[in-house]
């Protein structure tokens, strides 16, 4: 697993340059993962769903409009992600205001209590981080899933072909190319951290590689 080298404090200003071009390499590369990512979370109306790193909101929207009933959060580092997200998030809500909440926070502190949600989500956040932070995050995750609740993460995967190779050039020449994300195997670490039932799959679209973890929390 490469190192990761885009360091925390350089992680809201460069997302701040890539916000106005974000969803054209989001959806070229992206949409086949996210897809299979929320067909995972198997959301239920009336649930307490949060994201960590909405971004300009593409799967918050999909995870907003399955819930109509509940209440759906999202954090992220970078005001001009979150300017982005809340216009997608007014469209899918259709004027309901009350049942989401978009605002600043970081996946190293969550700003909320103990067994607060029965999903926590997240897209391409995890490989942004060093790997001694991989369980350190894990953990502090599950301390605001309820018992039974579930975390569906979806990330860049690392290479298994010759021509998948090509994004990981990528990030060796200049990490932001591609947001500071690099290619990651987060199973192993799910289990480390304690959650059970993990699930792993791989998708990949125009090479671009990703995976889709799910795990439990016990309960």
């Amino acid at each position: 697993m490469l190192p990761a080298r885009l360091p925390r404090r350089h992680v809201r200003r460069t997302y701040t340059w890539i916000a106005p071009t974000h969803d054209v390499l989001a959806l070229l590369v992206e949409r086949k993962a996210r897809r299979l990512a929320v067909e995972w979370a198997a959301v239920e109306d009336g649930e307490h769903v949060l994201e960590i790193g909405v971004g300009t909101g593409l799967s918050f929207q999909q995870l907003l409009r399955r819930n109509p009933g509940g209440f759906t959060e999202g954090l992220d580092l970078t005001p001009a992600m979150l300017r982005l997200a809340r216009l997608r998030a007014k469209r899918a809500a259709g004027g309901n205001a009350s049942n989401w909440r978009l605002r600043p926070g970081d996946a190293y502190d969550l700003p909320f209590p103990d067994d607060a949600f029965d999903l926590v989500f997240s897209s391409y956040v995890f490989d942004l981080f060093p790997q001694a932070d991989f369980v350190p995050v894990l953990r502090e995750v599950a301390r605001v899933l309820r018992p039974g609740g579930r975390v569906i993460l979806t990330a860049m995967a690392e290479p298994e072909h010759w021509h998948e190779r090509g994004w990981e050039t990528l990030y060796r020449l200049w990490p932001p190319l591609l947001g500071g994300c690099r290619g990651v195997r987060l199973a192993p670490f799910l289990e480390k951290a304690g959650y059970r039932d993990v699930r792993r799959r791989r998708v990949r679209q125009f090479t671009f590689p990703s995976e889709v973890v799910r795990g439990a929390w016990p309960g």
